[in-house]
């Protein structure tokens, strides 16, 4: 098993405690390889190169990093993109004419309309309106109820991402206990229900947490799978963890930080220097989820270039 080994040592702690990096930035980096050598082989063969697009609403800072994410990493592996910049006042009309331009051009494979989108526009009705076959986001409902009946289907790009990494290291996920905090359309629901599936990765006793839940610490301290996807920068502190547990942080936040030469840090929902230590696995922030994210949209976009949307999905 390939993984980054340390060991941390904190002031309150007695021993040093032995954990491994879910490193996302290195096995991303592993499935962009595969990706491009596939797509060379599909390029001799003279087959059909997958084509992933975007629609960009707006200028949120965030939004412009994510996609830019994506057009490099279509670069990376050999894939065409085509980005679509449109302005914050567009119509909710005028957006939806441009989703149709995109489900009936053949050489368009899959595409995204990045989120958030400004709030005049319905989110529901945009992504409703994306063609289930183009829809490598996985956010559509019938994508979203192919997936709940356990049948192939495009898996939301995150939720992909943390199976991958969980398969990749090989995590024993039958039996334990997942706790996942927060219930989020696009990580929190998802991931709660793939993990409970009667499948290679899953078949968790699965435990889904959210702001109404009372004593939160009561269900994290008992958690073998903690899953994270909150938007509460450094909410899960040591105290709520168990000894061992396997620690996966979704939430990605910027705060003010005076001794960067940004001006800001990168942090997640866990508080990572007093969690890790108790860890046997822990993803990074930056560097855990989000290159994952990231590469899994990728793959989806090949699955629907092949029309293999519909065969058995490897988790």
């Amino acid at each position: 098993m390939n993984a980054l080994y340390f060991s941390a040592n904190f002031a309150n702690l007695e021993n040093k405690i032995a954990m491994i990096l879910l490193d996302g930035k290195k096995i991303s980096a592993e499935i962009k390889a595969e990706l491009k050598k596939e797509i060379e082989k599909i390029k001799a063969s003279g087959g059909k190169i997958p084509h992933l697009a975007a629609i960009l609403v707006g200028n949120d800072g965030a939004s412009e990093t994510y996609v830019k994410s994506k057009v490099k990493s279509c670069q990376e592996v050999g894939f065409h993109s085509t980005l679509l910049r449109l302005k914050a006042d567009i119509s909710e009309a005028a957006l939806l004419a441009e989703i149709q331009k995109m489900n009936q051009n053949p050489e368009i494979d899959g595409f995204i309309v990045q989120l958030p989108l400004p709030k005049h526009i319905s989110e529901n009705k945009i992504i409703e309106n994306i063609a289930p076959e183009k829809d490598v986001d996985g956010f559509h409902p019938i994508n979203i109820g192919r997936m709940t009946k356990n049948l192939p289907a495009y898996i939301p790009a995150t939720p992909f991402g943390i199976l991958q990494l969980l398969e990749r290291y090989q995590i024993e996920t039958t039996s334990k206990h997942c706790v996942v905090v927060g219930r989020s359309h696009i990580v929190g629901s998802p991931i709660s229900i793939l993990m409970a599936r009667n499948a290679p990765i899953g078949n968790c006793t699965v435990t889904l947490c959210h702001s109404k839940t009372k004593d939160l610490s009561y269900f994290t301290q008992k958690a073998d799978i903690l899953i994270v996807a909150l938007g509460k920068p450094e909410f899960i502190e040591a105290y709520m963890v168990k000894d061992g547990a396997v620690v996966v942080d979704v939430g990605i936040t910027r705060l003010p930080d005076e001794n960067s030469a940004k001006g800001y840090k990168i942090v997640g929902d866990v508080k990572f220097e007093e969690v890790a230590p108790k860890c046997s696995y822990i993803t990074p922030v930056p560097g855990g989820v989000g290159p994952m994210t990231v590469v899994s949209l990728l793959q989806n976009t090949l699955f629907a270039a092949k029309k293999q949307v519909y065969l058995p999905n490897p988790f």
